[in-house]
């Protein structure tokens, strides 16, 4: 008899990566049979559940409906093999983790590395976004847990990570570069690069708080592209510390003389059932060992 929890695993990843074939390359399944798995569900449960196109695919409404139950399906397997595991003795298992970029590049190297050593077995997968992009994550369970600015859902279970300054970055050489601490207020009609992406941000917030107005020249969620334009003397910004850890570019960098901080925190859904491998994960959190 078929495993109808490869069907409904070639399924799910097909909704994820939007196309058979993404899918097919995931799994390491031949194009054609992940094709054949979700046609065979459809025909079974009498249903469509993806509508195709020459872009991909998407859920139906059928199929949005029943997703859930499906994930929820998949994880309790995973918790299945890995508390068979974590009775045997072994440590294995795949922690999914939905992040941004500063976090990405600064704390998860480090934590993978510490856990690659010391369990071989775990595997990750790692989802890069923006703030309402983990947090979706988070809720339809594509992911274990992710990285958040704090306050976040209140259906979230959440731990605080760091208090994160943000500080302003200037151009090697401008004027207000031969200042300790910048006041929020000098960056009034200056040149500016903003940090956004969506919603407003904290750095969209804190002008609004002060009812300063920068000449807003750019906006990006890229915080390298950013740092490279400041280099170049096009403006000036505020960017978080975290992201300023690994710097490769010229540039002067100040704190505010009113600190202003974004806290950093890693949340999961509050009915949770993690894996043995994520909650391994989340005994390597900075907090455990101070952040810096």
């Amino acid at each position: 008899m078929e495993n109808p929890l490869l069907k409904y695993l070639a399924f799910v990843k097909t909704v994820e990566k939007g196309s058979f074939t993404k899918a097919a390359d995931e799994l390491h399944y031949a194009q054609s049979s992940v094709s054949k798995m979700v046609a065979d569900l459809e025909k079974e449960w009498g249903m469509t559940l993806l509508e195709r196109s020459k872009n991909g695919v998407r859920l139906t409404t059928a199929g949005e409906q029943l997703m859930p139950f499906l994930r929820k399906v998949l994880h309790g397997y995973n918790e299945l093999e890995g508390q068979i595991c974590r009775m045997n003795g072994l440590e294995t298992g795949i922690v999914r983790i939905g992040t941004f970029s500063s976090v990405a590049i600064n704390w998860l190297p480090n934590i993978f590395a510490k856990l690659r050593h010391d369990f071989p077995g775990i595997e990750y997968e790692m989802l890069l976004g923006d703030y309402t992009e983990v947090e979706r994550w988070i809720e339809e369970g594509r992911v274990d847990c992710g990285f958040l600015r704090l306050p976040t859902l209140a259906s979230f279970d959440t731990i605080l990570l760091k208090q994160d300054e943000y500080k302003v970055i200037l151009p090697v050489g401008h004027p207000l570069a031969a200042c300790d601490t910048i006041s929020i207020s000098d960056l009034n009609e200056q040149p500016f690069l903003l940090l956004e992406h969506g919603g407003k941000t904290e750095v969209s917030e804190l002008l609004e708080k002060y009812r300063v107005r920068p000449d807003i020249r750019f906006t990006t969620w890229e915080d390298f592209a950013i740092m490279a334009m400041v280099e170049r003397g096009m403006g000036l910004s505020i960017l978080p510390d975290l992201i300023l850890k690994r710097v490769p570019y010229r540039l002067a960098i100040r704190p505010l003389r009113e600190p202003y901080y974004r806290p950093i925190g890693l949340a999961t859904k509050a009915d949770a059932h993690l894996t043995p491998a994520a909650r391994k994960f989340m005994e390597y959190l900075p907090f455990r060992e101070g952040v810096e």
